[in-house]
């Protein structure tokens, strides 16, 4: 009688535990889903945006170590990109890729469901969709609250593990972002300047075709 009812404490007391977690890792989900919401608003309700970053590449087993600086501006449906040297200028109608190296112009229609594309849109909101996430690690840099949250890709066949996004808690904004790939490659972009509603010149969203007229044009469509 007294194994029986122990036997039968232990699997009520498993049964709790497991209900306790779950309720938990719900009500952790929920907080991480209502900054991520936060984030997304506050990014919504700006005129334009500028960021100036740095894109960090690490993998000790391969050896690598590469740090790189780039910057974007957006505003409506255009934009500046600046990575790894080569600039992309998207007008609202199309996509110029200027490569200083291969002195070449690609001019081209931009779709937006290609997933080969980077694009502001894509840096700024890739985790409204395709990821379970939960509430991970504070860590404090200066007097700034970085919340991160911890993103896990629904595909299996993603080649990400997890992304943790750092949040400034105050402002609601992106502080870094930390992409881990299956082949443990880490990705991190780190944010340095993030201004808005800037007094922007039409002709930043405008290519001036004069300035490359010793580059080859590329024309795909």
């Amino acid at each position: 009688m007294n194994k029986y009812y122990t036997m039968k404490k232990i699997i009520l007391l498993f049964i709790v535990t497991i209900i306790s977690n779950n309720i938990i890792i719900s009500q952790n989900s929920e907080e991480a889903k209502i900054l991520l919401n936060k984030v997304s608003e506050n990014i919504k309700s700006y005129d334009n945006i500028y960021i100036n970053y740095t894109y960090t590449l690490f993998n000790s087993e391969e050896d690598i170590n590469q740090t790189n600086n780039g910057s974007f501006v957006t505003e409506d449906d255009k934009w500046k990109f600046v990575m790894l040297d080569v600039t992309r200028i998207f007008d609202g109608d199309n996509l110029y890729t200027i490569s200083p190296d291969d002195e070449e112009v690609t001019i081209s229609t931009q779709n937006p469901d290609d997933e080969s594309t980077i694009t502001p849109n894509k840096m700024l909101y890739f985790y409204e969709e395709g990821y379970t996430f939960e509430m991970d690690i504070v860590q404090y840099v200066g007097r700034k609250k970085i919340q991160y949250i911890k993103l896990v890709p629904m595909d299996s066949d993603a080649e990400i593990k997890y992304i943790l996004m750092g949040i400034d808690v105050e402002f609601s904004q992106i502080y870094n972002v930390i992409e881990t790939g299956i082949n443990d490659t880490q990705t991190t972009i780190s944010i340095i300047d993030f201004e808005v509603n800037l007094p922007l010149e039409e002709s930043l969203f405008v290519f001036d075709k004069e300035k490359y007229n010793d580059y080859y044009m590329n024309i795909l469509d």
